[in-house]
Order: C-alpha cells, then structure tokens, then sequence
C-alpha cells in the first residue's frame, strides 16, 4: 500500500510532471530515457509496443490487455516491462482534465550493472517467473525517486549533475519491488525463457531481413513446436504475428517521422508487397498509413 506521506505526494508529482509536458504527446526531457506524456484524448483499443522500461501514470489511468489479462497503470499502479511486447492500451483523459505520465526507458547497460551488484549479495537466489509485463502498487519510495527526478529536470544544472545518479536509483527501486524477481529474471536472460528473450531481440534488430521460424527455432536450439509454445507464452502471440506488429509500429514511426511513401516504407521493414503491408497495416492500426500518422503526430507529438 501506499504510504499517506506517498498519498500526498502524488498531487506534487503530477504537478511537476505537467510543469515538464507542456505540450500534446511526448514531451523530451534534459535526459534521453526519460519523456512525459501528456494526453488530453479517451482512447481506445490502441496498439502499443513498449521497450524495456517503466511508465508511472501521475494523473489519469491506463490499462493494457495482453493474451486477455489487463494490466492497470494509473496513480495507484506503475507498468514495468522488461519484454517489449505488443498489446492493446486504452486511456482516460480529457483537455480540462489531462492524463500526465513519466516514461522511463532502461538504460540495459546500467541494468546489467545493477544485477551484478545485486548478485554478489544474493547467492543461490531462486529465479522467478519470467513476466514481460507486470503492474505493481506505487510505494512511497519510489514516489521519492520520482519527485527528485522531476525536481532535478526542472533545472538543468541539477539534471547535469544529479539526473544520472537519480536514474540509477530509479532503475534500483523498480528492480527490487514487488515485480523484480521477475523482472530480474528476464534482463539477465537464462534459461529457456532467456533464450526467448535473445530470439526477440534478433527479431528486433532484423526485423527487415527474411527470418524464418524455423531459423530462429534452430538458433534457440529447441525444436519448431516447442519454440511457438514458449514463444507465445513469453509474448501472448506467435513469433510471426511478433514480428508483422514489430514490422507495422516500426513502419508507423517512419511514416509520421519521414513522410516517406508507403511503398519505400514497405520495402525497408520487410514487405515485398505495398498492397499487403497497407492490408496488414490497416488490419492492425485500423486506420490507413496515412491516417495513421495523423493521428500519431496529434495525440502522441513530433517526440514519438
């Protein structure tokens, strides 16, 4: 539960946030992993791909729905993901009342850092669960950690000197809360499961080259059937459906960011035929390439 001095705090933080995302959308901060939403719009049903990272929701509410389980991050909940993965988000918001989020994404070489520190303490810990997303209470400590991180944007000489120090901690206090364990076990990438994990990064690292699952089965050293089960346990979704919605959010930035034509767009994450990626794309995105960067660059920014 949350502290009442974390109860109060959240009007703060939510303050300082908005002070920090004057505009619709992303809004960049004085550090690269760190970008505040503000949205002022219901949404519904929208496609997301997060990465590794955290979202702390300090006014409004979302949810996720993954393989049919919701997953809420509002002013009581935090979203932590440490398996991108694709899912379905929808948002309460309103102009009068706007919702302001903090979006952190983990910065993997200081995560590997971390681990090894907490390793050291905690020989023949038992590993948990690997979860790709996980919606965990608000604590007053982590509450902390934000108010001192907004603070310190606010000004750049604080965010020169104490933002990293802060983020460090930032990365520590999400590690070790109730969602760490399985947390942890999917960033150090043992196992099975970690074998997923190092697929899933070929996938997004390629994702316009030809991959086939029977490939990427072979590189997992497991064979096809018992790397759909595991893929799609991991994932809520089969290793080709991951890798079209990789191919369609990857397409989707390049259109709102490039204005490159569709058929160029195509061609680079992967799709031989225009005509299927625009199918495929509209399927997805339930809207038109085109619409589809409208709507990107008035509800979520030029900071996407």
């Amino acid at each position: 539960m949350i502290s009442t001095e974390g109860r109060f705090a959240r009007p703060v933080l939510a303050h300082l946030a908005a002070s920090l995302a004057p505009s619709q959308g992303y809004n960049p901060t004085r550090l690269q992993s760190v970008r505040i939403l503000r949205s002022e719009a219901v949404l519904r049903d929208v496609p997301v791909l997060y990465k590794p990272g955290a979202v702390f929701v300090l006014r409004g509410r979302k949810q996720g729905i993954l393989d049919g389980k919701v997953y809420r991050y509002d002013e009581e909940h935090y979203l932590a993901v440490s398996v991108p993965v694709p899912f379905r988000m929808q948002s309460e918001a309103s102009p009068e009342n706007p919702l302001i989020a903090v979006y952190v994404e983990f910065d993997m070489a200081l995560v590997a850092e971390i681990l090894a520190i907490m390793a050291e303490g905690q020989s023949g810990s038992e590993r948990a669960k690997v979860r790709s997303l996980a919606s965990s209470r608000m604590t007053s400590d982590i509450a902390d950690v934000l108010q001192r991180l907004l603070r310190a944007l606010l000004n750049p000489l604080e965010a020169a000197i104490l933002g990293t120090d802060i983020l460090r901690e930032l990365h520590y206090r999400v590690l070790v809360g109730p969602q760490g364990a399985a947390m942890i076990s999917a960033l150090r990438q043992l196992g099975t499961s970690g074998r997923i994990i190092q697929s899933i990064i070929r996938l997004r690292n390629s994702y316009g080259s030809n991959i086939t699952v029977t490939a990427l089965a072979s590189e997992a050293g497991m064979s096809v059937p018992s790397y759909h089960v595991h893929f799609k346990a991991l994932t809520g979704s089969s290793p080709m459906q991951y890798l079209k919605a990789v191919r369609l959010h990857e397409a989707r930035l390049m259109i709102a960011r490039q204005g490159q034509s569709i058929a160029e767009v195509a061609a680079s994450v992967g799709y031989a035929s225009p005509a299927q990626f625009s199918r495929d794309f509209k399927r997805h995105f339930q809207r038109t390439a085109s619409e589809e960067a409208k709507w990107v660059r008035h509800h979520l920014g030029e900071w996407i």
